[in-house]
This record gives C-alpha cells, sequence and structure tokens, in this order.
C-alpha cells in the first residue's frame, strides 16, 4: 500500500503466507471511510488549528486503507487504517511467530518504522498511532506523506533521474543488509526477544511453496497437473541448501511501488510491515522480479546460488497461488491480479520444464 498511491496493486502480494482459514467473502459492497469518519483521528494526529478539508482513499495494495488527508491550510498526512473492510484477503488472525504470516497491522507498522530509524533508512515519518480505538474502530496511524511519487512513476517519466534515485536505493538497501538481527522472523518479533514457529529460512521457504502449490492446484488445472513435478523440484532444491544461521534485515517484499521519493529525490520505503530478518536472498529474488532490467543496480555479490533458486520457484508459486485466493474474493481488481497470477504460473512451469 503506498502513502501517496498507485495506479495498479504491485506484483508484490504475500508470497509465502500461511494460507488463511475460509472467511466468509464481504456480503455488503466496502465502503471507504470518509471526511467525518477521520476528522477525530487527524485532529488527534495534527492538534485542534487544523481542520480536515478533504480525504481520498488512494488506490493500490490489499491489506490496509490509505487516506491522503487534506487540511485546510493545503498541508497533508496519510492515514492507514486497519480493519475488516480495508483488508481483501479476510484472513483473520494470524501467527506472529510465522515470518510470512499476514504482515498487517499497527504493532508491526510502529516495530519497523522504529528499527528502519534506528538504522538510518528512510521511511515516512511515523506522527501519530492509535491502538485504543478512541478515534475509530480499528487501528490507525498517520504518518508523513511523501509527495515525490513512485520510485516506480520517476523510472517510466525520466529515465535519468530515476536511476539517480535507484542508485540512491542501492545505497540505502546497503545500510539496511549491513544489519543482522539475532534470529530470523518478523521485527516486531524478534526485537521483543520472540522465536519464530519455523526451524530455519529454508525450511519456511519450502513449507510455504509446497502449500502455494496445493493451494493453486485446486484453483488451477496446470497447476494440479504439473503438481508431482513441481512438489519434486522444490523438495530437490530445497535438500542442496545447506544450513546457515546469519540474519539480514529486509523489506521482504520491495518493488519500485513501494519506493517513495521525496522533494529531495531521496527514497523512502513504505509497506514495511513484513519487515524482518531473513536471508537476504529472499529480498534479492524479489527485487529482481519486480525490477526487472534495473535490478543491475541493486545486485550484490556472493550470494548463495541454491537458496536463489530454491526461492525463485517458491516466490512464483506464491505469486500464482496468493492472487488466485484474492480472486476468490471481491479484490476490486480481478484483471490484473490474475495477470499476476498467470505471470508466475508460467514461470514456475518453466522451472520445472513444463509448457504454460
Amino acid at each position: 500500500m503506498t502513502a501517496t498511491g498507485k495506479s495498479q496493486p504491485s506484483q508484490s502480494q504475500p508470497s509465502q503466507s500461511q494460507p488463511s482459514q475460509s472467511q466468509p467473502c464481504q456480503s455488503q459492497p466496502r465502503k471507504p471511510l470518509t471526511r467525518d469518519d477521520l476528522a477525530p483521528l487527524a485532529r488527534a494526529a495534527t492538534g485542534p488549528h487544523r481542520t480536515l478539508a478533504g480525504v481520498a482513499r488512494l488506490r493500490g495494495g490489499s491489506k490496509k486503507g490509505v487516506y491522503r488527508l487534506t487540511f485546510d491550510d493545503d498541508t497533508t498526512a496519510v492515514a492507514y487504517v486497519w480493519s475488516a473492510d480495508e483488508d481483501y484477503w479476510d484472513a483473520g488472525p494470524s501467527d506472529p511467530r510465522d515470518p510470512f504470516s499476514h504482515g498487517t497491522g499497527l504493532d508491526l507498522l510502529t516495530a519497523a518504522h522504529d528499527r528502519l530509524t534506528a538504522v538510518g533508512v528512510r521511511t515516512p515519518r511515523l506522527l501519530y498511532a492509535d491502538a485504543s480505538h478512541a478515534h475509530l474502530p480499528a487501528d490507525a496511524a498517520v504518518v508523513e506523506d511523501v509527495t515525490g511519487g513512485s520510485l516506480e512513476e520517476a523510472l517510466e517519466r525520466d529515465p535519468v533521474a530515476g536511476r539517480a534515485a535507484l542508485e540512491r536505493l542501492a545505497g540505502q538497501l546497503d545500510v539496511l543488509h549491513a544489519h543482522e538481527g539475532p534470529a530470523f522472523g518478523k521485527v516486531a518479533l524478534v526485537d521483543n526477544g520472540g522465536v519464530s514457529s519455523a526451524d530455519s529460512c529454508e525450511q519456511r521457504v519450502t513449507d510455504g511453496a509446497l502449500r502455494s502449490i496445493a493451494e493453486a492446484a485446486r484453483r488451477d488445472a496446470r497447476i494440479a497437473a504439473a503438481k508431482e513435478d513441481l512438489e519434486g523440484a522444490v523438495r530437490e532444491l530445497s535438500a542442496a541448501v545447506r544450513p546457515r544461521t546469519r540474519y539480514t534485515l529486509i523489506h521482504g517484499e520491495l518493488g519500485p511501488d513501494h519506493v517513495l521519493l521525496d522533494a529531495e529525490g531521496n527514497p523512502a520505503l513504505i509497506d514495511i510491515e513484513g519487515l524482518l530478518y531473513f536471508d537476504v536472498e529472499w529480498e534479492h529474488v524479489f527485487l529482481r522480479l519486480r525490477f526487472g532490467p534495473h535490478y543491475d543496480i541493486l545486485g550484490a555479490p556472493d550470494m548463495d546460488e541454491d537458496r536463489l533458486r530454491l526461492y525463485r520457484l517458491s516466490m512464483h508459486l506464491g505469486l500464482v497461488s496468493g492472487p488466485l485466493r484474492l480472486l476468490d474474493g471481491d479484490f476490486p481488481d480481478p484483471q490484473f491480479m490474475r495477470a499476476v497470477a498467470e505471470h508466475n504460473l508460467r514461470r514456475a512451469l518453466e522451472l520445472v520444464g513444463r509448457p504454460g
């Protein structure tokens, strides 16, 4: 979910999350919050001397509501709202010990914001956090509105300026990935002394890939026909990965739409709730997938090729099963989500030598 909005949802839906228990689809159309709904939150965040003049729900994403707040002095801020009405996954409660559990919520945002700020990586400043439901019947936060547009837009609009911003992002990733944690898992868990439920990073990815195959096979005949080949490939790639106990701080789903630019062209990371300590290879598989021809600026040496191979197949599988699950519900842009699933389905089948 972007702080300034993006024209389409990205291909960065949770790719290894635990499949949700079946939840009833929304029986009534989801209604965006209004100025009257958000006025108490805006007043609490900015004080009584500014009046909320307008509210716009920003497009994109699927887990939380993102609203631009415009005040009577023409300043702006962005509100995040976590509620069942704003979550198109209808996932219900998730296990915080699972590194890839449904990565959304106020506690995850504040923990990630504090960790990124501490290590010196730019993210929209947190202006106000409300978990008391004093101003909305849901968890909510207000953050700085970073108004320079997304890196995705910059790369399309002005390749020279976009490349300069991309090089700055590469520097920020160097800072991010220089930090390690004592264990793997979500920052909100590990920074508070918690331990993940999985045995290792590679085992969690393997288990998630096998679940993704099972989920997708129930929804697509081509995955069902290739199920044994896909499961065999996942297990073979997993068996080749050697144990490791170095856990890097990573964003987890960093595409060019999850990077905003400030007035000086500096990158700010958004959709940070999934911030975690994990294998850096997971980050780079996603970066390569989302940045495509621009990835060369972000690449890093000395990565584990066995992990890269396992994680690449697993990520494609997750980007089939996740979008197909969203299509079971009322996601507002089914055509785009179907295209995401189709693209990644073909890539997954190619990786095991099956026609798409």
